[in-house]
């Protein structure tokens, strides 16, 4: 197996865990990898008050930092764009939250570590418009809608 599919591998691995984490604390999974135009958010997740757009990263070593060090403020700019565009296409007014969920795993596999950062950042959101996305309100986007 190559590297970059074992790193697929781990990457899916952490999400399904993440996701489950979330489901523990109460939470429902809306949606995995949604995507529309080049924005991506790993997991969305909501209850009836709040919606949590979580980061997920999942390493096999601290070697290069732990894992949920890997946001950086760059990665949480996308966040918060990426969720400016759900919010509007999917009209949303639940209270937001931005959560970065680090998992570190060993080479078999198994959960070492699990950090979730709840609340991770909470950058100013701007107000979006109907025409704040020039004409690109049919972006496509893919997602796994979770029911």
């Amino acid at each position: 197996m190559s590297d970059k599919s074992q790193h697929l591998i781990t990457g899916q691995k952490g999400e399904q865990i993440a996701a489950e984490l979330l489901e523990k604390k109460g939470f429902k999974i809306i949606q995995r990898n949604w995507k529309m135009g080049h924005l991506e958010m790993d997991i969305i997740a909501g209850n009836k008050t709040e919606l949590v757009f979580a980061e997920v990263k999942t390493r096999t070593s601290t070697f290069r930092g732990r894992p949920e060090e890997a946001v950086d403020i760059l990665k949480q700019r996308r966040m918060v764009a990426a969720a400016n565009a759900y919010i509007k296409y999917y009209r949303e007014e639940r209270k937001l939250r931005f959560d970065i969920i680090g998992i570190l795993m060993n080479k078999l596999g198994e959960i070492v570590e699990i950090t979730h950062l709840e609340n991770a950042f909470q950058p100013k959101l701007k107000t979006i418009h109907a025409n704040s996305f020039n004409g690109q309100w049919k972006w496509h986007h893919r997602s796994k809608v979770i029911k």
